[in-house]
């Protein structure tokens, strides 16, 4: 296999990782004040992903250092070409990881409620946007001859890219609930099944009328027949998920909501093949793992470092998991301690 098979491959199974994991953090903070019916079940939802947020967060960075590198003409086109959107979702990003941070240094009502509103808002906007971002990729946007991006922040918004984004975004809520009923005692864990299994109906309506209209736009594309294939096993993880959850069996639906963001976004990433970026001009002009690639010396040193670092990342990703995977509820809260500025001063 080439190896710009192989780092493509790659860059499919770090944005795979990226929004199972960082999917289900997206979820909980999007439901914070739907789910939540005080603050201390606010705080339960914010601690059920606590320790592994940030974890999850660098994911993406990893898939846009391997794609600078592997694929640079890629990574100049995407960045410049999506600057609004990408900018957008970093802005939001930043204010999410503030809440998170500095929602619990007061007690007040209005300090708390302000931060869950940055929580809400930093979750939305990246579930709705990454959708965008990856609709128009695989739907094909203006690059021309230059591989510049000649489109306009309006054109990305259309029908197709806007549905990827309902779609990514009512996903991600299923798998956040999914995550919470499995994370969770008592009423919250009953209210957080009960939610899942609407949210994850009106999730499979958006994903198969999303999956299906990729089927059309890309229906003569080489690879279309393990498109379907992979596009079909993700509607039946996401049935046997809503099946598992009305069974109470939250484990499973968790898994099967994961599974399903996996094989859809591993579709989207084969129905592309051997196109990183489709060009809506003309097919010549399209971005390849050919013409986008680094040299086969700059792939050849970053497989090499790829294969040891990686095993090392997944083990202590899957061990912190393994640490904080007890279920958590409003009685395992410690009582909120609050430094003041005069606690911070030196004597």
């Amino acid at each position: 296999m080439h190896l710009t098979t192989v780092w493509f491959c790659l860059i499919a199974v770090l944005w795979v990782g990226y929004f199972v994991l960082e999917g289900f953090d997206f979820g909980v903070g999007i439901v914070l004040p739907l789910l939540a019916r005080s603050d201390a079940e606010r705080r339960v939802l914010i601690n059920t992903i606590g320790p592994v947020w940030d974890g999850n967060e660098v994911w993406v960075i990893v898939a846009g250092g391997a794609t600078f590198a592997a694929f640079p003409e890629w990574y100049a086109t995407l960045f410049s070409g999506f600057y609004m959107p990408l900018f957008l979702i970093l802005i939001a990003l930043i204010f999410r990881n503030l809440a998170f941070e500095y929602r619990g240094k007061r007690l007040g009502a209005g300090w708390r409620s302000g931060w869950d509103a940055a929580i809400v808002l930093g979750s939305v906007v990246p579930a709705l946007l990454w959708g965008v971002a990856f609709g128009n990729i695989v739907r094909g946007v203006a690059i021309d001859h230059h591989h510049e991006y000649v489109g306009s922040f309006l054109d990305l918004l259309n029908p197709y890219a806007l549905l990827a984004g309902l779609c990514t975004l009512s996903l991600f809520v299923t798998h956040g609930l999914m995550f919470v009923a499995r994370k969770t005692v008592g009423e919250l864990r009953v209210r957080a099944r009960a939610m899942a299994w609407r949210a994850g109906l009106a999730a499979a309506v958006i994903a198969v009328t999303f999956l299906v209209w990729t089927y059309l736009q890309r229906r003569e594309a080489p690879h279309v027949r393990w498109f379907a294939l992979l596009a079909g096993i993700a509607a039946l993880c996401l049935v046997g998920a809503l099946i598992a959850v009305r069974a109470g069996r939250e484990g499973l639906a968790f898994l099967g909501t994961a599974a399903t963001i996996a094989f859809a976004v591993g579709s989207l990433f084969v129905s592309l093949f051997p196109e990183v970026m489709p060009s809506s001009i003309d097919p010549a002009l399209s971005l390849t793992t050919t013409n986008a690639a680094s040299s086969a010396y700059t792939l050849r040193i970053m497989t090499w470092v790829a294969a040891i670092f990686t095993p090392v990342v997944l083990v202590y990703q899957g061990f912190s998991y393994y640490v904080f995977r007890r279920r958590i509820g409003v009685e395992d809260l410690p009582a909120a301690v609050v430094t003041t500025p005069s606690e911070l001063s030196p004597p």
